[in-house]
């Protein structure tokens, strides 16, 4: 398992990840190939990213008064 990419990153990002690298003990290879699985995980479930956003009465599409029959 020996793929090579090579990445340009603009000076801030690349700062970032140094001292996050740094910081954390970690090293940058290993922050990004974290990242990436982590992006590739969230994309099978998309939707769970907008859990808990919507507030209002849990029994809304069952309250008599707001269907439509």
């Amino acid at each position: 398992m020996s793929n090579t990419l090579t990445v340009r990153l603009p000076p801030q990002l690349a700062a970032w990840l140094i001292e996050t690298a740094r910081r954390s003990g970690v090293s940058r290879g290993k922050l990004i190939r974290e990242q990436l699985e982590q992006a590739r995980a969230s994309e099978k479930q998309p939707f769970l990213r907008l859990a808990g956003i919507v507030s209002g009465p849990g029994d809304l599409s069952s309250r008599k008064g707001f269907s439509r029959r």
